[in-house]
């Protein structure tokens, strides 16, 4: 069982990246083992109601225990790279304190990698900030980003150009707008004005710590993760399509238009001053600073129409969808990357660093995960990324998220984005028929 890729893809040449993608809470456990201290997903996960069933961060895929057998996973996977994050809270347990045993970890991992042949790709922020800090205002605290420009600090120096890839940021989108706005991520606010100070702050950080991460790696890439959802007019009328265009601001315009102009969305602080956080002199010329590379994290689209001035989802009942409820419409992949080169002529290169499916996925009687459905996913979704390609869009490489399958932050465990089975009560691991598919493009492709 293989993924049908045309035989001139631009995807199937010797330099596109092929790999896979997890995240630090999502997967390690073992939340207070070896002096690492409460993140805010910790809390928020003990808060009533937060989380389905009360999952929280144990005991996830034990990964801290258990990383030399999945790095033995990656390996025969035969993927050419991989993206972990590192957790904050085991790095730095106070503030301008530094847990040797964190740090330890982490480079036992990167030089298991490197060992295997596999490329070290690193996100310093997959959203774990301490709860110490999360007590001072968080994100809301300018001092917040500071704060991370010396954790980049510590880690950087640590590891350095073992990291192929150094990113500082994933989706700042969810960490701001579901964190401080929409309330269904930590820490749980829902004051719409918060959202834009948050994440002007989290750009802020990206801005202070990328001079420090190059100075510290200057033989790595540096750059940050963002996610996309781009939205589609319900019917051609001019409303609905001033409506996807209103949505496409936050969802697809709000981080990296700052990145690569120096300015937000044009006029939306004008038409609505009270969002409108507080920006010091120099602040946009730090947000700014040239990226290496950018990552795309996409999985579904949204479809909108105008209701007397204000954007509406419309349900698409009679689409595909995956277990958690998203559409599928790949189409929407190579649209989003073409209109990315197209707006923005000093894009930096791309990868696809998230890209993936939820299952209702089971372990059958002849010890195999049959996930058709996501076989089609990727098989669809990977050809987005050559269409795109074709159409003249940099695009350097393909993460499939996720390797294996892990707590899916609000849904607890209930979803299943891994290309491997993970039975949570035994921990073992069992690749579906994804994995072996995706296994064996990367094979053919390197010639193995």
């Amino acid at each position: 069982m293989s993924f049908k890729i045309p035989a001139n893809s631009p995807i199937r040449t010797a330099d596109f990246l092929y790999g896979v993608a997890t995240a630090a809470f999502q997967i390690e456990g073992d939340i207070h083992t070896d002096g690492r201290v409460d993140s805010i997903w910790d809390t928020f996960c003990r808060e009533p109601g937060r989380v389905l069933n009360g999952d929280n961060g144990e005991p996830a895929c034990q990964h801290y225990r258990l990383w030399e057998q999945d790095l033995d996973l990656l390996q025969d996977l035969g993927v050419d790279a991989y993206r972990l994050s590192i957790a904050w809270p085991r790095i730095m347990p106070a503030s301008g304190e530094v847990n040797e045993l964190g740090l330890a970890f982490y480079e036992r991992l990167i030089d298991g990698l490197i060992d295997r042949g596999i490329k070290p790709v690193v996100t310093l922020y997959h959203w774990d900030l301490p709860q110490y800090l999360e007590e001072k205002g968080g994100w809301l605290n300018r001092e917040t980003a500071y704060a991370f420009a010396q954790y980049a600090e510590v880690v950087v120096a640590r590891l350095g150009e073992k990291v192929t890839h150094w990113a500082t940021f994933n989706e700042p989108f969810c960490s701001a707008f579901l964190g401080y706005h929409i309330g269904v991520h930590a820490p749980g606010y829902q004051e719409e004005a918060w959202a834009y100070t948050a994440a002007h702050h989290l750009l802020l950080a990206h801005g202070l710590a990328l001079p420090i991460m190059r100075r510290l790696a200057p033989g790595s890439q540096h750059g940050i993760v963002l996610n996309f959802t781009p939205a589609y007019p319900a019917t051609d009328r001019p409303a609905d399509i001033a409506a996807a265009d209103r949505a496409d601001i936050i969802d697809v315009h709000w981080f990296i238009c700052p990145l690569l102009t120096g300015e937000y969305p044009a006029g939306y602080f004008t038409r609505y001053p009270a969002l409108k956080p507080v920006i010091f002199p120099g602040d946009m010329a730090l947000i700014a600073q040239k990226n290496d590379f950018m990552g795309v994290n996409f999985y579904t689209r949204h479809v909108v129409k105008d209701n007397n001035g204000d954007t509406e989802f419309v349900p698409q009942t009679s689409a595909e969808h995956t277990h958690i409820g998203w559409e599928v419409y790949p189409q929407a992949l190579t649209d989003l990357l073409v209109k990315l080169h197209q707006t923005y002529p000093n894009l930096p290169p791309l990868y696809i660093t998230e890209n993936g499916m939820a299952g209702d996925d089971h372990l059958t009687a002849d010890g195999q995960v049959h996930d058709e459905q996501r076989l089609r996913y990727y098989e669809r979704h990977l050809n987005a990324v050559g269409d795109a390609m074709s159409q003249g869009v940099d695009m350097r490489g393909y993460f499939a998220w996720s390797l294996m399958d892990n707590f899916e932050w609000a849904f607890g465990y209930s979803q299943r984005f891994g290309l491997v089975y993970v039975d949570y009560e035994t921990q073992e691991r069992t690749v579906k028929q994804s994995g072996l598919a995706y296994k064996a493009l990367i094979n053919e492709i390197r010639g193995r």
